[in-house]
């Protein structure tokens, strides 16, 4: 089966399941004392709970979008998932993380990379949609591998959080170790991957040996 080809299709599918299933639940309670980020600012916590569960939209249907063998067998659904992950999840994610990442209760560190990555997410996911509807559809994958980088960053984020943590909870006194964290680790759980990203999409791929020159090599060896 083609779709065998990809084998990282299903762990992706598996970590983001189970990250969606642990992160948004306490969200959907409408208690605000089981928010994992407190503030004092009183809209905070609802366009948090809605920057979660947009986000939540987001990642489960980028999953599909990157997915190949979905993409290729149902190119229409591909577009009506595409549609429900720019409307119903990076646009109202984005937005509502602009206006929380600029409240963030975890300094101006973090303040300045959650406003950042929101920005960028918006930005990359809104030029993917254009070239889609440009029918540039290599710019268009250029620029959803971005976008879903972002999406997916906040996995990675929670990485750089542990590593952080357990790297600096000796060596930062106690009232400033919070903010520690979430600066070290809201900077690393985007840049890191979407560096990668950007070396993954401009690497040159091994230049293929005509058959003649397959053949002669086999002879000479």
């Amino acid at each position: 089966m083609t779709w065998l080809r990809k084998p990282w299709v299903g762990p992706l599918a598996f970590v983001v399941l189970a990250f969606v299933a642990f992160s948004l639940p306490p969200y959907l309670t409408g208690d605000r004392l089981q928010s994992r980020v407190q503030s004092d600012w009183g809209p905070h916590y609802p366009l948090l709970v809605l920057h979660v569960v947009c986000a939540s939209v987001a990642i489960l249907t980028c999953v599909v979008q990157i997915w190949p063998w979905f993409r290729s067998r149902f190119p229409a659904w591909h577009r009506r998932i595409g549609r429900v992950y720019v409307l119903a999840g990076v646009l109202p994610a984005g937005l509502s993380g602009l206006v929380i990442g600029w409240m963030t209760p975890f300094g101006p560190v973090a303040m300045v990379s959650n406003v950042l990555l929101a920005l960028l997410w918006l930005t990359f996911t809104g030029l993917a949609w254009r070239a889609a509807r440009r029918r540039q559809f290599r710019d268009h994958r250029k620029w959803m591998i971005r976008s879903f980088v972002l999406t997916v960053s906040i996995i990675t984020n929670r990485i750089w959080g542990v590593v952080a943590f357990l790297a600096f909870a000796d060596r930062v006194p106690e009232d400033q170790l919070p903010n520690t964290i979430a600066g070290i680790s809201t900077w690393t759980g985007w840049v890191v991957p979407l560096l990668l990203s950007q070396w993954w999409l401009e690497r040159r791929p091994k230049r293929r040996q005509p058959a003649a020159e397959q053949r002669e090599a086999v002879q000479v060896g």
